[in-house]
């Protein structure tokens, strides 16, 4: 499993926000909670970083996702009924533009914390993405 002990930590992490918090509030008090814990644990979290997208070499927009930890990985907060697939495509959006491989949805809406890991599959006999050969 890709980046399994940071998962653990992580979700460890965002249980116990979710414990303090209590759920239903806002995502981006999750968020900022997070970032809090996150750092007091020992991790880097960048939040907000903003990506480029290009479209045949011209810069059409870019992508922010909520955090990164530790250079590894996308986490994204919700606060929703379910995960959908639009949810998930998004994830997966973000991990292409970024070139990172794993990305973790947590569900804040209930009482029991819900999350989902999204995968890049990354072809280890191909050059990592923006790589010139």
């Amino acid at each position: 499993m890709i980046h399994e002990e940071l998962s653990r930590s992580i979700i460890g992490i965002a249980m116990a926000v979710l414990n303090e918090l209590k759920p239903g509030l806002d995502e981006k008090l999750y968020e900022r909670a997070l970032v809090i814990e996150l750092r007091q644990c020992g991790h880097r979290v960048e939040a907000q970083r903003v990506f480029p997208v290009s479209y045949h070499g011209q810069v059409i927009g870019s992508l922010t996702p909520d955090l990164i930890v530790d250079d590894a990985i996308i986490v994204d907060a919700k606060v929703v009924a379910a995960f959908t697939d639009a949810h998930i495509a998004q994830m997966v959006g973000y991990l292409a533009i970024t070139g990172l491989e794993l990305a973790l949805l947590l569900n804040f809406k209930n009482a029991r914390l819900e999350w989902k890991r999204v995968v890049r599959e990354v072809k280890r006999d191909s050059p990592p993405p923006n790589l010139q050969v």
